[in-house]
């Protein structure tokens, strides 16, 4: 199939922002302004958090709050969508900085949002749907762990072992920590969080952490404590644009992290628009569109030394609650994120690494849903296996080869299920018109078969072996009227009990095929096999004559009275 320009212009335009979006800024913007400063307040030492975490430094988590949050809020497809850099994304991006450094980070994220926008323009948003929720909750279980874990270092105010393992580094600075223990950088890292989630079950609405981290930076200046190591100096305002990172040479050994970078923010950012319209009432996310909003954003992102950045689910659940209603609420949080980055960066370098520590420890911590978890758990042994399944794969490996791997499982189970629906049950003869002893005589050498649900390649076998040890009689019926579906495994099975059981001298007979099965059962040669045979019939009753039929032609069964009679006369009118 080719694509015109006209089609893929046609299909970008559809993809722009417009008059309707443009109208709803207008909505209620004194709530949204408001809501946008409190996502702002809780944006800020998330950014600051996550920037130091992906190995970037803080200054790179800013940079991506403002530019992506602007422009996701912009092109994207959600109304309350709070884009910037995620802990999820973090996870990701540890191992790729170990083993690429800055500028590989960078490049990442610009193939990441090309092949973003690909998607959008693919129309790739809607499978999104398929995606069964004990996977979502066992990655972001997984998630909340690796987030936890990676703050370790910081909370214990050691420096950072190496490794991108974080099981590893974790352990490595345990015994860091035992050797040179830092109590001041734990007591921060531990009362900040304490205070997040304290104050979130006594105050939703107060946002804590903005208030724990202002506490900690002047506790830490005013105590002149040097075991609380701050976060260094930033620049004051963005960089200049620059695509001076980018290494044509590199893009092939780069295309499997971008990859995967693009997967985990295709992912992320559906998930939390998803998650926003539940809160709702009547707001409803366009997937192609957020996914082209999220493109764009991550190729603008590294001009301006930024990390790659998704959906925020935590922010924008905060900016449903703070009451807002359009696009404006996210483009204050992006505006008010870029003042303090132009107006306040020497304050801002002066916050405890600990105190950000703390709010990220807080964060993966609230980002257990205890409920969600005792829920899938109790479900199905399925569900249960494969959330855990997936939060293991995402702790030992990575997020997207855990997502696979839960996928992959949950896809087995599946079909499992499904097989299991199928069956095979062997069912009285019909008596129709025949007398008793005539019904007596058929049920003695014809066996009726009826097949339910599926025949397809995970329970098709298992009718064979069940057929295979069918003996001591010579008609086997198969009524597939309520075959629901069949594909090329169950046709090939089909027609393997036809044969061999016609090796036997067991002749087969189906009835009830439908029309959309025909073409399989054609295409493996298995239907002109009956059809050769004779033994094809549309009702079952139609059948239990042919197969009467082929008694009789085998001399086990005499003909019928009235033909027994006609052939009487037809000998008298001989003989007289």
């Amino acid at each position: 199939m080719t694509i015109s320009v006209g089609q893929v212009m046609a299909r970008l335009t559809a993809l722009l922002p417009g008059r309707t979006d443009l109208a709803e800024l207008r909505r209620d913007p004194r709530r949204d302004l408001l809501a946008g400063l409190t996502v702002a307040i809780v944006a800020l030492p998330l950014a600051l958090g996550f920037g130091v975490s992906s190995g970037l430094g803080a200054e790179a988590g800013l940079a991506t709050a403002v530019i992506a949050g602007a422009l996701a809020a912009v092109f994207g497809g959600s109304n309350l969508q709070v884009s910037g850099p995620t802990g999820a994304m973090t996870v990701v991006l540890v191992p790729i900085v170990a083993q690429y450094g800055a500028s590989g980070v960078l490049t990442v994220g610009l193939m990441a949002g090309v092949m973003l926008v690909a998607l959008a323009l693919l129309r790739a948003g809607k499978y999104m749907q398929y995606v069964p929720a004990p996977v979502v909750e066992g990655f972001t279980l997984g998630i909340a762990c690796v987030i936890g874990l990676q703050q370790i270092p910081n909370a214990l105010g050691v420096p950072k072992p190496e490794g991108d393992r974080v099981l590893v580094v974790t352990w490595r600075a345990l015994e860091e920590f035992a050797r040179n223990p830092n109590r001041t950088a734990l007591a921060f890292a531990l009362a900040v969080a304490a205070v997040m989630l304290i104050g979130a079950r006594l105050r939703p609405t107060i946002p804590f952490s903005i208030l724990a981290v202002i506490a900690a930076t002047l506790v830490a200046q005013v105590a002149g404590l040097d075991a609380a190591k701050p976060i260094g100096d930033l620049p004051s305002g963005l960089p200049a644009p620059s695509l001076s990172f980018l290494d044509l040479g590199a893009l092939g050994t780069l295309l499997a992290p971008a990859l995967a970078v693009a997967a985990l923010a295709a992912l992320e950012s559906l998930l939390s628009a998803s998650v926003a319209d539940g809160m709702t009432v009547g707001q409803k996310h366009d997937p192609d569109r957020e996914l082209f909003g999220q493109g764009l954003a991550n190729i603008a992102v590294p001009l301006f030394g930024g990390v790659p950045a998704t959906g925020a689910i935590a922010r924008t659940a905060v900016n449903v609650r703070s009451g807002a209603s359009s696009r404006l609420a996210a483009l204050t949080h992006a505006a008010i994120l870029a003042v303090i980055v132009f107006a306040a960066a020497p304050l801002v370098s002066k916050i405890p690494l600990a105190a950000l520590a703390g709010v990220l420890l807080a964060t993966a911590i609230r980002m257990v849903e205890v409920g969600s978890l005792r829920a899938m758990a109790r479900a199905t042994r399925s569900d249960a296996l494969i959330l855990v399944l997936t939060a293991v794969a995402t702790l030992a490996l990575d997020l997207v080869y855990a997502v696979i791997i839960g996928l992959v499982a949950a896809g087995a189970l599946a079909l499992r299920a499904v097989a299991r629906q199928a069956r095979l049950d062997q069912v009285p003869l019909d008596r129709g018109d025949h007398s008793a002893e005539e019904h007596a005589l058929l049920a003695e050498h014809i066996m009726a078969y009826r097949i339910d649900g599926p025949l397809f390649f995970a329970a098709a076998h298992r009718f064979l072996l069940e057929l295979a040890e069918v003996a001591d009689v010579r008609v086997v019926i198969l009524r597939m009227s309520r075959v629901t579906t069949i594909d090329a495994t169950g046709a090939l099975v089909l027609k393997d009990v036809v044969e061999k059981l016609d090796r036997r001298g067991i002749a087969v007979m189906t009835s009830g095929i439908r029309p959309g099965q025909r073409q399989v059962l054609d295409s493996v040669g298995a239907l002109e096999l009956l059809r050769l045979e004779g033994r094809e019939y549309a009702t079952t009753p139609e059948a239990i004559q042919g197969a009467r039929g082929h008694l009789e032609r085998a001399g086990v069964m005499p003909p019928p009275a009235r033909t027994r009679r006609c052939i009487s006369e037809e000998t008298e009118e001989t003989v007289g």
